[in-house]
């Protein structure tokens, strides 16, 4: 069994609840209302420029110029997704990003940032990969159940297009290869950084349909 086989069977049941939120389920079906999607297309902008700067971090600590060029790749797309299809959407909706990120996307970020700044490459690279799959497979599942007309159509048809399957196929090839230099203790903590971004994936999803906040706290307790 490959690496990559074993770490979708490890998060699956995840991958399962993901499929079971709101937000899904009323994306997929079109009733979603504007403003969760708006707040998770808001939260998503600030996710992808922290996400882009650590898929390059995983480009420039490569060790081969083919995993070099592929992650530098996907930071440039991440960037010009968030520019094309999220500015399409902001000007549809007449708004821009005007808030701060929330508590699950600030921990997601932080999580990626860390990762890829302190452990292992090979664990960072890990630790971005459900992004993408999750994506993906999430995307698909959406396309094929949306109903006509769906509102959200051009997001669904992004992440279920062949240029986004490339990319991901792209990444579970290179964490495969790169698994399977590794000695089995490195293995182990791939694995834990890969179901760590997966359970942060799920959270990211809820928290959009929750428009979660920060706790508000006295002024007192705010430092000026």
């Amino acid at each position: 069994m490959k690496f990559s086989e074993q770490l979708w069977n490890r998060i699956t049941p995840i991958y399962d609840a993901v499929l079971e939120l709101p937000f899904i389920k009323e994306l997929t079906d079109g009733s979603l209302p504007e403003e969760k999607f708006l707040f998770y297309m808001k939260q998503d902008t600030l996710y992808l420029a922290d996400y882009s700067k650590a898929l390059s971090l995983a480009g420039i600590r490569a060790d081969s110029n083919d995993h070099t060029r592929a992650f530098l790749n996907f930071a440039t797309n991440a960037i010009s997704v968030e520019r094309k299809l999220h500015g399409q959407f902001y000007e549809q909706f007449d708004s821009g990003v005007d808030i701060q990120k929330s508590p699950t996307c600030f921990s997601y970020t932080n999580f990626l940032l860390s990762t890829a700044n302190m452990s292992d490459n090979a664990v960072s690279i890990a630790a971005l990969l459900p992004c993408f799959w999750i994506y993906r497979e999430a995307g698909l599942h959406i396309y094929e159940n949306a109903v006509p007309d769906n509102p959200y159509q051009e997001w669904i048809d992004t992440y279920a297009g062949e240029d986004f399957n490339e990319s991901v196929e792209k990444a579970i090839a290179i964490t495969d290869e790169i698994a399977g230099e590794e000695p089995e203790s490195r293995r182990r903590e791939m694995m834990h950084a890969f179901v760590r971004s997966s359970q942060l994936e799920w959270m990211f999803w809820d928290s959009a349909y929750q428009m979660e906040e920060w706790a508000k706290q006295p002024k007192e307790a705010i430092p000026a």
